[in-house]
């Protein structure tokens, strides 16, 4: 989720700079497979301990972005960000040069701190864009050839907790001179405008923040563990398991592309609907891999569908709110539940086994896929009202003209900085009032028309 900046960036922040902080950001949580298992085997720590290390790392990242969404102009885009790569480098570098437990978890929640606040300015940035799909979708292809890679070397370089860490450090490094083409000029204070209105949609937007929160833990409590599955059940080696976590990751990418493809033309129940109810199966046939064929078709597929899936979920979300509060608000959920996923799958995989942690997670996704579906069919079938109230205070003034007769004259809202005033007389039966703060519009009256405001003299 992007939140508005106060203040357009200057074009030399955009794209390569925002692409490069939006990898770095993003790196921890795609390497999280691996990440866990290093953890697990390397400091010889418990399933669930590692998994515990592992949702520390993303509820602080999680945590910085709640923070800073809407501080980053305020503090300063160049300044946010070095200071959370200095915490990423700092925090996954510790945590990669020493053995013991308690500072290893200590430097994990300094560098996930460090990429959430990372994630932040990035974030930010791109929602500014002019074209924020296709620089969140140049992020996505950087930060998936970058985990691939990882996957494809990680495995080389012999036994340790660190190497993934050491990477997540190398990139923060490694994106600190792209932080030049960042303003640091701190945006001014947030001033007061009129008062908000109140959510709509209230019980369908909780019913949605809810169930996407169980939603995405329960993909990543899978993700969690899916290291240690291909390793301890499916009898892979790490190389060919790091082979098919990269293979995955690409196919992830296509499901972006491919959910940007499809639009709206299956709506929005068919996609969340029965999409949830096939990556359920995915889950089911991953968790139960025993070959490297289970395994590498159930990653595959359900790598393929998760980002379809999840695309069509935050335009649901959009859709509640055209202020967008919804769409943060849900989005928040969701990395709750992704920070709680390695913790819970370590935990489920240990008390009862992978196949049957596959089940029940499958199980609470086809449960939970019902409210989701509703709320998806509730909003399809939604109405646009036919009469609209819009605050005078948020529409550009326009100096008002009289006509020789005296009267008020009617106008174009103006568009780009331009406003056109037109010769013609108040809609039928409606009179100016010019002190009101709300304008009310039949959409009836003007099914084409440009906006009609009253301007006041």
């Amino acid at each position: 989720m992007f939140a508005r900046t106060t203040t357009p960036w200057p074009p030399r922040a955009c794209p390569q700079a925002l692409v490069a902080l939006f990898t770095a950001g993003y790196l921890a949580p795609y390497l999280l497979p691996t990440t866990v298992g290093r953890l697990d085997s390397g400091l010889a720590l418990s399933t669930t301990q590692a998994g515990a290390i592992g949702s520390a790392l993303l509820l602080s990242s999680a945590a910085a972005g709640f923070l800073l969404a809407s501080r980053v102009d305020r503090i300063g885009p160049r300044t946010l960000a070095r200071l959370g790569l200095a915490l990423a480098a700092g925090g996954y570098g510790g945590a990669t040069l020493t053995h013991a437990v308690p500072a290893v978890v200590a430097g994990a929640v300094v560098g996930g701190f460090g990429s959430g606040t990372v994630t932040a300015v990035a974030a930010t940035g791109i929602a500014g864009r002019p074209d924020p799909h296709r620089v969140t979708t140049l992020g996505l292809l950087g930060v998936s050839a970058l985990a691939g890679a990882v996957y494809l070397t990680v495995p080389h370089l012999g036994p340790g907790h660190g190497q993934p860490l050491a990477a997540l450090a190398l990139t923060a490094l490694a994106v600190w001179p792209v932080t030049t083409r960042l303003p640091n000029e701190s945006g001014p204070e947030p001033t007061t405008g009129p008062e908000k209105p109140p959510l709509p949609h209230r019980r369908s937007g909780l019913v949605l923040a809810a169930t996407l929160l169980c939603w995405s833990l329960a993909q990543n409590s899978l993700w969690g563990v899916s290291g240690r599955i291909g390793l301890t059940q499916a009898h892979l080696s790490e190389v060919t398991v790091g082979a098919v976590f990269a293979v995955a990751l690409g196919a992830g990418l296509l499901g972006v592309v491919g959910a940007s493809a499809l639009g709206p033309r299956l709506g929005l129940a068919l996609p969340i609907g029965a999409g949830t109810a096939v990556i359920a199966g995915c889950i089911v046939l991953s968790a139960s891999a025993t070959d490297l064929t289970t395994f590498a078709t159930g990653e595959i597929a359900w790598n393929t569908l998760y980002p379809i899936v999840l695309s069509y979920v935050i335009g649901l979300a959009a859709s509640l709110d055209p202020r967008g509060r919804w769409a943060v608000l849900v989005g928040s959920a969701s990395s709750l539940g992704t920070a709680a996923g390695p913790l819970a799958g370590s935990v489920l995989s240990a008390q009862a086994g992978f196949p049957a942690m596959g089940a029940m997670l499958a199980i609470g996704l086809l449960v939970i896929a019902a409210p989701m579906t509703a709320v998806a069919l509730h909003v399809g079938r939604s109405r646009v009202p036919e009469i609209v109230e819009i605050p005078l205070d948020t529409l550009p003034a326009v100096p008002a003209q009289r006509s020789g007769t005296g009267e008020h004259r009617w106008g174009t809202a103006p568009r780009q900085g331009r406003g056109e005033l037109r010769d013609q007389p108040p809609p039928a039966g409606t009179e100016p009032n010019c002190s009101a703060e709300l304008v009310r519009l039949d959409l009836r009256e003007i099914p084409r028309a440009p906006l009609l405001v009253v301007l006041q003299e």
